[in-house]
């Protein structure tokens, strides 16, 4: 038998959760499914949302090529463009569309050898200071590019920095400056990302960039009335238990010393498996659907739990980690990071796919 744990990805959770932004934001949302789908399984995700999706966005080229060699026809946005020049030949052969975001990048599309013209987004940094044009030179460089005739389309996105806070004044401030940088320009725009399509109904512009809704995770810094459903479940089991005094030290460092005879069960997760080393005694897990306690540090490939009140668990007893019962957002919160990074880093998971 296999090693225990596995984690599950409900396809149709994944499918209402893009309907759920597309009926949010209105008009066309971008899918994103960058970084393997937030670890989902990227191919997977995009066949499962390609009769539904107006497109996907990938952070680059070899995400994207892999989601056409997979048979995805939609369009697919390189949200962080290119890197050299030579990308521009791939990018047209396999009909992509690319984020610009440099003074460069004007200068290499216009020196490049391309007989299609290209689909541009070109991004306005209007308060995240990543990436981006200042909006006071967007209007020239929209124009020079307008004028080029390797350019097909032009649309003119921006990314929030603190969507999630609801309190914030930083994404008002954000928009203002992005509608006066495209002011009578005419194009298509982007503003929302998941916390902007959820939150921030000034922000939804001709497209949205559904990312960690998509599959269930913290967009914002509270619970509204609508709110994605959790797509991924990651369960294993015990593998053994032990029966300590009270006073006993467990796990690496002796971090945690029993207050009480404990009964420990040994789960088959760590850190190894992507699931957060820094996570303190006292984060919770699902015990056969109590909720219970890691106790100790998580090593490599086991974490202990606290059986003392799961009186009939045992040896072979399901675990839950995060999903149904249990959000990622509180055991990311735990970590001190956040959902979107413990969903990236699974690994050595058993992937199981419900449609």
């Amino acid at each position: 038998m296999s090693r225990p744990l596995t984690a599950t990805i409900d396809l149709k959770a994944l499918r209402h959760n893009y309907l759920l932004a597309k009926r949010l934001h209105g008009g066309r949302v971008l899918a994103i499914v960058k970084a393997n789908a937030y670890g989902h399984g990227a191919v997977r995700c995009a066949r499962a949302l390609a009769e539904i999706a107006d497109g996907f966005g990938v952070a680059a080229i070899e995400e994207a090529i892999q989601l056409r060699e997979a048979g995805i026809t939609l369009p697919i946005l390189l949200l962080e463009g290119w890197f050299e020049a030579q990308e521009l030949a791939q990018i047209q052969h396999y009909q992509l569309w690319t984020a610009l975001h440099s003074a460069w990048q004007v200068d290499e599309i216009e020196a490049a050898e391309i007989n299609a013209p290209l689909t541009v987004w070109v991004k306005i940094d209007s308060g995240m200071h990543r990436l981006g044009l200042h909006p006071d030179e967007f209007p020239a460089v929209a124009q020079r590019l307008s004028a080029c005739p390797k350019i097909a389309k032009l649309v003119a996105m921006t990314h929030f920095a603190r969507a999630d806070e609801l309190d914030s004044q930083a994404t008002p401030q954000q928009i203002d400056r992005f509608q006066q940088a495209v002011a009578g320009l005419g194009l298509e725009t982007s503003l929302s990302n998941s916390g902007g399509i959820l939150a921030w109904p000034k922000a939804h512009g001709d497209w949205g960039r559904a990312g960690v809704m998509l599959y269930g995770g913290a967009a914002t810094d509270r619970v509204l009335t609508n709110w994605p459903k959790p797509v991924m479940q990651l369960d294993s089991r015990i593998m053994a238990v032990r029966e300590l005094a009270a006073g006993e030290p467990i796990g690496y460092g002796a971090r945690f010393h029993t207050e009480r005879p404990t009964r420990v069960g040994v789960v088959a997760c760590g850190y190894a498996d992507g699931y957060p080393r820094v996570v303190p005694a006292g984060t919770p897990v699902l015990v056969n659907g109590q909720r219970s306690r890691i106790i100790g540090r998580v090593s490599m490939d086991m974490l202990t739990v606290d059986l003392s009140d799961c009186p009939g668990a045992g040896v072979g007893s399901a675990v839950r980690l995060w999903g149904e019962g249990l959000p990622a957002s509180e055991v990311a919160a735990a970590a001190g990071t956040i959902d979107y990074e413990i969903f990236c880093n699974l690994k050595r998971a058993r992937l199981n796919y419900l449609d």
